[in-house]
């Protein structure tokens, strides 16, 4: 398994061969590794930084921390609707606050470090790998790496555009977030992804004044229009938002002030820092890609089979959120258990099934695509939809806003896709992408049960619409009958 080979500057220059070298030791990478070692192949898994995955790390769990607190002072600040009086109201202890999220953090990043030391040590590599031919890797203490077949799962990491060069030294990106040791006072936030949405909107509950920017005017993964124009609405209502702006930024003290112009509109603010969350590029820079012989796109990217993660007919394979496909967890893991099999069993790949695309914005109300979404849709599609200020449940609990339009083919009646603004619709898009992958139709879902109060029936009424418009509608039945608009 290892040879010397030819002498370096430093000295001996060693080569180890295996069957398949695994770069990025992430959620995509590790799950690489797992499926590839129970296949039997001689694994490596090199990785250059830290270990611990980015969910773990500065990703998923964090900002969910982050958000859960928000969440809390919130409630309390909302009670008033219901008849309560809180003397005082609530305060939010910045210190505490950032304490707890970094307590549950490093408890999640134990987590993924007890399974690496789970990995037999033969198998584990530290240094940055780059490529000196499609099956030849060097590591940047000189060991060279040849493998049957690679997996890359490199990652990806936070950007900051060139505008805010000016003011880089007061500029933040998510990951600095989750190293706090107090809250500011104040952060203007570029981007409204479903980063920047997600914190941004979880700052301002918890007392910081914020200001979210962004050139376009899309919120989140959300691309119907309909259900574009409802979310940004809502959240409009409670945290400014400014979209198609031109931004400018000059320091200010130690902070920045920025100026901008939006629907003929001027304005300024200054903000202690500058928050930047205008995406994730993935971390191929340093891979020397060009070496490989690989097709790149024109960001510089391999282009691959996403239901193999072949790049062309090469014995490489590209997992995770490296490829930019679909950058979010679950996805990874799956990608990275495809890549892992395919690359064991090369030159023989075999093209794996995906599940139903499913993305979530832990926003109040959440946002959430499933499916194909409205992007994805083709010609002769019906559409349904429920307005949720109306809606029995999320009147009672005080959150009655929002918007769920959901497709299907028109001469089949089966379910292709949905997206939402809504209360907890993390729930309900879990449902809908079941529903989804089992190819059931709109009839079907009708001949499900819903229980009565539940914001679940707000599907069931958007699923009513849906096939009054394909002509499909059911005989009604008992539990079909509502007790209130919308419930």
């Amino acid at each position: 398994m290892f040879n010397a080979n030819s002498l370096h500057s430093n000295g001996i220059m060693t080569t180890r061969e295996v069957d398949v070298a695994i770069i990025g030791a992430g959620t995509a990478g590790l799950s690489a590794r797992r499926e590839a070692a129970k296949a039997g192949a001689r694994v490596v898994l090199i990785e250059s930084g830290p270990y611990g995955t980015t969910c773990a790390r500065v990703g998923c769990m964090p900002s969910k921390l982050f958000i859960a607190a928000a969440e809390a002072a919130h409630a309390v600040a909302g009670v008033g609707e219901f008849g309560i009086d809180i003397p005082g109201g609530a305060r939010v202890d910045g210190r505490a606050v950032m304490q707890r999220v970094q307590r549950e953090r490093d408890r999640f990043v134990s987590g993924v470090l007890d399974s690496i030391r789970e990995i037999p040590d033969k198998q584990l590599l530290r240094g940055h790998a780059r490529f000196v031919g499609p099956n030849t890797l060097e590591i940047d203490d000189g060991t060279r790496i040849e493998a049957r077949a690679i997996v890359i799962a490199t990652g990806s990491h936070p950007s900051i555009p060139r505008s805010l060069e000016p003011v880089r030294e007061q500029v933040l990106v998510s990951d600095d977030l989750f190293e706090w040791q107090d809250l500011p006072g104040s952060i203007g936030l570029i981007g409204t992804g479903s980063v920047g949405l997600e914190l941004g909107q979880a700052l301002h509950r918890l007392g910081v004044r914020t200001r979210l920017f962004s050139q376009g005017d899309r919120i989140g993964p959300l691309r119907d229009p309909v259900v574009n124009d409802a979310a940004r609405n809502i959240i409009a209502h409670e945290l400014p938002l400014l979209l198609k702006a031109e931004t400018e930024f000059e320091k200010d003290g130690d902070g920045v002030r920025v100026r901008w112009r939006t629907n003929g509109a001027e304005g300024e603010e200054s903000f202690q820092r500058i928050l930047s969350a205008t995406g994730r590029p993935p971390n191929l820079g340093r891979l020397g890609l060009e070496r490989t012989g690989l097709e790149l796109d024109e960001r510089g990217s391999p282009r691959f089979d996403p239901r193999t993660m072949q790049c062309g007919d090469s014995p490489i394979f590209i997992a995770g959120d490296v490829n930019g496909d679909r950058p979010l967890l679950h996805e990874a893991a799956d990608e990275g258990r495809i890549a892992g099999i395919n690359a064991a069993s090369w030159p023989a790949v075999e093209p794996k099934t995906r599940r139903t695309p499913l993305a979530i914005v832990f926003t109040d109300p959440q946002l959430a695509v499933v499916g194909a979404g409205f992007t994805g849709l083709e010609s002769n599609v019906a559409i349904g939809s429920i307005d949720y200020r109306d809606q029995g449940r999320a009147r009672v609990i005080g959150k009655n806003a929002g918007l769920i339009r959901i497709y299907a083919r028109r001469e089949t009646g089966t379910l292709i896709g949905a997206e939402m603004v809504a209360p907890r619709v993390e729930h309900m898009a879990h449902l809908l992408a079941w529903a989804i992958q089992r190819q059931l139709t709109a009839a079907d879902v009708l001949d499900l049960p819903f229980y009565h109060p539940v914001l679940e029936e707000g599907i069931r009424s958007a699923i009513r619409a849906l096939c009054s418009e394909l002509n499909t509608m059911p005989p009604e039945r008992l539990q079909d009958l509502e007790c209130g608009p919308g419930s």
